[in-house]
């Protein structure tokens, strides 16, 4: 029998260390059958499973173009190619072809994967967590965005339930760094943004209208941004917000600063924050005793890296530059009881986030209601 592994269990230099005729697995959904996906193999003697795809073909019921779901999963196949492995497949249900030739392994799965809302949810904020697998220095998992914007998700429904719920983790995103460290997956600007847009765009079809797409990689942070202007300009009734990352705002930035024992340049990636977080979540996947701070980052007045990035200019130099190890601040400051604070803190900011969202739609739609301004003329 073949031994599963989960890829994104494993941090950057363990993926460097993998054969790279080993096979990798990316599976729109779950519930394949381990047995029939070996034998499709040709029973290898170990089997990489990457995180699942959790909607967008017709079996998730959330459907979208498949031309847009097809780029995308290309995208984070290639990803893999460009690390050197020669065996990587998208794993689907028999009837989705995605045009990857001898890359798509066609199985049934033994459960359906079912994540469009139900309609008692449709007066709701629908929240849209998307995280990343990509590298976390030499002592975090790949998984560390990932399950970050995942708990904080399920955390700020829990607190406003009436008003608020959660589509599935997407574990996917955007680095244009990713050839710099072993393990980091790209969907790709483009792709992203499309993939993203057709997502709102089929829930405004079955009726919903206020949404929040909730990031926990810095990468997707600007394509967010486009996706939330397309949608604005698409769709003139919804309200569609996003923000940058998590722990971010007046709330989150609080509790950092009270907390932190970094100075400036100790929170970024793998970081005294993102640390914490994970040592509160999944200790069993932090390997404190490997941790090597990154905090010779090239600063200047107007551009330096801290979780709330500072100053004037935008820029996007190589990793390289900055970091050794992988990671742009001080891991080893890191606790699991910093962490819950700084989780609790994010779930408290986001919860103000989803009220403000269903507020502004409230208060908008009252105005158009009643004909404010050039809505007179619209609605005529």
């Amino acid at each position: 029998m073949a031994e599963f592994f989960r890829f994104d269990d494993l941090t950057w230099p363990e993926v460097a260390d993998l054969p790279r005729d080993l096979p990798l697995i990316l599976p729109l959904g779950t519930g394949y059958p381990e047995p029939v996906l070996e034998k499709a193999l040709d029973y290898p003697t170990h089997i990489g499973l990457l995180p699942a795809f959790p909607f967008g073909w017709p079996g998730s019921e959330l459907e979208l173009p498949a031309p847009i779901l097809a780029a995308y999963i290309k995208n984070l196949l290639d990803s893999l190619r460009e690390d050197g492995f020669s065996r990587v497949y998208a794993l689907t249900p028999p009837e989705i072809d995605l045009g990857l030739a001898d890359s798509q392994l066609r199985i049934k799965p033994d459960q359906g994967n079912l994540a469009l809302p139900p309609q008692t949810e449709l007066n709701k904020v629908i929240l849209m967590p998307i995280g990343h697998t990509e590298q976390h220095s030499l002592h975090l998992p790949l998984s560390v965005d990932t399950m970050i914007i995942e708990a904080i998700a399920k955390g700020a429904v829990k607190s406003a339930p009436d008003i608020g719920y959660t589509l599935p983790v997407m574990p996917y995103g955007v680095s244009t760094h990713r050839e710099a460290f072993a393990g980091t997956m790209n969907a790709g600007g483009r792709a992203f943004e499309d993939f993203w847009l057709a997502v709102v765009d089929a829930l405004v079809a079955h009726g919903f209208n206020r949404f929040y797409l909730m990031s926990g990689h810095g990468g997707n942070c600007s394509f967010l941004v486009n996706v939330v202007k397309y949608a604005g300009d698409r769709h003139k009734r919804i309200f569609c917000a996003t923000a940058w990352l998590h722990t971010s705002g007046p709330t989150g930035v609080a509790a950092l600063e009270k907390y932190r024992e970094s100075k400036i340049g100790g929170m970024g990636h793998a970081c005294e924050l993102e640390t914490s977080m994970a040592l509160a979540l999944r200790p069993d996947l932090v390997h404190m005793e490997r941790v090597k701070d990154d905090t010779d980052f090239v600063a200047t007045p107007n551009y330096y890296m801290d979780w709330v990035e500072g100053g004037a200019l935008v820029a996007n130099p190589p990793w390289d530059d900055d970091s050794v190890y992988g990671a742009y601040g001080a891991g080893s400051l890191g606790t699991a009881e910093k962490g819950q604070i700084w989780l609790e803190a994010a779930i408290a900011e986001k919860v103000q986030h989803i009220h403000e969202i269903h507020e502004q739609h409230r208060l908008r739609d009252a105005r158009r209601e009643v004909g404010y301004g050039n809505w007179g003329n619209l609605i005529a």
